[in-house]
């Protein structure tokens, strides 16, 4: 099953980083959002990765335009997945949202087309019945920062077909990502089962006033001995993200604890515009948060 063009659904922050790797390490991209702004968005992500990639970490500037040159943008869904042999879908984490897009995209997408989610907290099998090719859909899910943190998780449901799963295994490896295979479907993976239980602790700390962002950061960094804490890495992920997850799961559990932080993370956040690293604030303030000074720590 050969795969040669990809189009990558969403152009938000994960979106955008999914389709410049993917452009980057040699495939043709076409990045579809329903909105101009979201188009905007995306073409100013790669900008700003076109940028990182040659400051800091040596691409040439031949690389830097090849990999430019074979990005496209589109708002016409028909149009943007007329030639995918791969879909990777990046749209917002909202259940009804997701069921909307793949039943649109099932009445245009090629039948060769093979369909991926890179949604963090649902499942496949919430969504195989929408996409008119359950056979050939299945997770392929990714970290934020994926070209430094590059694992690809994938995780069918029980009628992806074996030979799919194996051909998307395969894929991550040829954009560079570690393929990490999950053999039994399981609520946010290897990784977030492992992170967001840390993510909800931080906030449930802070919120409730038991300490403070810096000190619960500080606690993590330097037992953990890592360049980053929970709250550094809630800002990398964006308080949409961390919205859209508490929302979620504060619903589907009749959680009011997870539903009153969300509404936190809206009008503390949120509505500010202080949506993470992306938008220069969120908990710490970027390019230059307090966390990565020499001093944090002591």
């Amino acid at each position: 099953m050969k795969i040669e063009n990809v189009m990558i659904a969403g152009g938000g922050t994960l979106g955008s980083q999914i389709a410049w790797q993917t452009a980057f390490m040699g495939f043709k991209v076409v990045v579809y959002d329903a909105f101009d702004k979201g188009i905007e968005a995306s073409k100013a992500f790669h900008k700003q990765y076109a940028e990182l990639f040659s400051t800091s970490r040596g691409v040439s500037k031949e690389d830097i335009e090849r990999t430019l040159g074979r990005l496209s943008y589109s708002t016409n869904l028909a149009e943007a997945v007329k030639d995918a042999d791969l879909v990777s879908e990046s749209v917002p984490e909202n259940v009804e949202i997701k069921i909307s897009f793949y039943q649109e995209l099932a009445k245009v997408a090629p039948e060769k087309t093979i369909f991926t989610t890179n949604s963090s907290t649902t499942l496949p099998s919430d969504y195989a019945a929408y996409t008119g090719r359950p056979e050939k859909f299945l997770a392929l899910h990714f970290a934020n920062g994926i070209w430094d943190t590059n694992i690809g998780e994938v995780m069918g449901h029980a009628g992806t077909d074996p030979e799919i799963f194996e051909r998307v295994v395969q894929f991550a490896s040829e954009i560079g990502m570690i393929p990490i295979p999950i053999h039994k479907e399981q609520n946010g993976y290897i990784l977030n089962s492992l992170l967001v239980p840390l993510l909800t602790a931080a906030q449930e700390l802070f919120f409730s006033g038991v300490s403070d962002v810096e000190s619960i950061d500080k606690t993590w960094m330097i037992t953990m001995g890592t360049k980053m804490g929970p709250f550094g890495i809630l800002d990398k992920i964006g308080m949409q993200t961390a919205y859209n997850v508490s929302m979620l799961w504060g619903t589907k559990l009749g959680d009011q604890k997870r539903l009153d932080r969300a509404a936190i993370i809206k009008s503390d956040f949120i509505d500010k515009g202080k949506m993470g690293v992306s938008s220069g604030e969120g908990f710490y303030k970027y390019p230059n948060p307090k966390y990565a000074d020499p001093d944090f720590l002591k």
